[in-house]
């Protein structure tokens, strides 16, 4: 006699609470039956079937028990939702891209009710995001903990051997990619990327170019630009891109490569300048700001606005926070910031934003060894 309960896109969870209810059901026929009774269960892509050669009163009672135990299962993974506030964790320091926009997310949260917990920005930008590495490292298996990240999510490990290896995170949803343009003050003479290579020639390695410290994306495209050209600059770091601004803003620095959304405020007030976009195509914020591309140069970088969690976070909560920032990227208040800040906003989860994450891992690798 053959039964079968087809249950389609089953999760983790659901797939752990059907072998509980394959031993459950075995002890029951065993100690029904005893010996000699031939039982056999079987789990084949999301198919539970039972063979065995009992009596049709017998074996409806346990299609009965498992049925109720592969319904709590669902209900479960359905109903699991926070049961305390959730540490949103970001690997910078407050005022630059990642903060404002982790702290945007904290608030589209809630007034979308998207959650019925509080999201706590928490930021941990120390050793170029390596506080937050190890942080989420030690959390293994917490449900209440998501974590921001951006490109230092790869190149701090590649860089240092901090015992952390992103593969064992788990991945959530990336929100958008983000895009880097080289910033003057807006006092300087400087106009053209030609004048700024110029300039920096002369100041023979005292030019101070502003960033969020070494390995962090903005030092990239800078040893990109001093290979390109054979330039030097004194790097200055600071702990965030809106510390970074600011100095710009005051003349503490020279120049910077930093994100639109770090400068908007300046720019729209007349305080900075945008020389050259690291993009493949002109931003349409700034049609008039060409790209290092179009001037014969092939400098493009991109980073990436993405959320993961902890190793073993429960695949209940994995869904749950997964779906979460899904219906917030679709929002008419993201849509309308990522457009306003130069924002690419593309969503990628699970299996297909790990591969994404090992890519660029392996992109950065060769990139840090051609500068270094």
């Amino acid at each position: 006699m053959l039964f079968c309960c087809n249950r389609n896109k089953l999760s983790n969870t659901n797939i752990l609470a059907l072998f509980g209810a394959k031993l459950f059901i075995h002890s029951i026929l065993a100690n029904l039956y005893g010996r000699g009774r031939a039982v056999q269960i079987q789990y084949n892509g999301g198919n539970i079937n039972m063979i065995n050669k009992v009596t049709r009163r017998f074996t409806l009672a346990a299609v009965s028990s498992l049925a109720v135990l592969v319904s709590a299962g669902h209900s479960l993974a359905a109903d699991w939702k926070p049961q305390k506030p959730v540490e949103l964790v970001i690997m910078a320091g407050q005022g630059g891209g990642a903060d404002r926009i982790a702290r945007l997310f904290q608030s589209i949260i809630q007034k979308e009710n998207l959650s019925n917990m509080p999201m706590l920005p928490v930021n941990k930008g120390g050793g170029s995001g390596a506080e937050a590495l190890r942080y989420l490292k030690d959390k293994e298996g917490d449900a209440h903990v998501i974590m921001a990240t951006l490109n230092s999510y790869y190149t701090t490990p590649l860089r240092t051997d901090i015992g952390v290896d992103i593969e064992e995170f788990t991945p959530l949803a990336r929100m958008a990619m983000d895009t880097f343009v080289l910033w003057v003050n807006a006092d300087s003479d400087i106009q053209t990327l030609d004048d700024y290579v110029a300039a920096v020639q002369a100041a023979g390695g005292s030019w101070k170019m502003g960033g969020t410290g070494t390995g962090q994306e903005d030092s990239l495209v800078t040893a990109m630009l001093e290979k390109e050209f054979g330039i030097r600059h004194t790097y200055v770091p600071f702990k965030g891109g809106g510390t970074v601004a600011k100095n710009l803003v005051g003349n503490h620095i020279d120049a910077t490569v930093n994100n639109p959304a770090e400068q908007m405020g300046f720019w729209q007030a007349g305080k900075v300048r945008p020389i050259v976009a690291f993009t493949p195509e002109r931003l349409d914020i700034f049609p008039d700001v060409p790209t290092a591309r179009e001037l014969g140069h092939d400098i493009v970088y991109w980073m990436q606005r993405s959320f993961v969690a902890p190793k073993g976070m429960p695949a209940e909560a994995v869904e749950y926070y997964t779906d979460m920032l899904v219906k917030l990227s679709q929002t008419d208040e993201w849509q309308d910031y990522a457009a306003s800040k130069a924002l690419v906003a593309d969503v990628l989860t699970g299996n297909d934003l790990q591969d994404y994450f090992l890519e660029e891992r392996s992109k950065h690798g060769t990139i840090l060894a051609a500068i270094e």
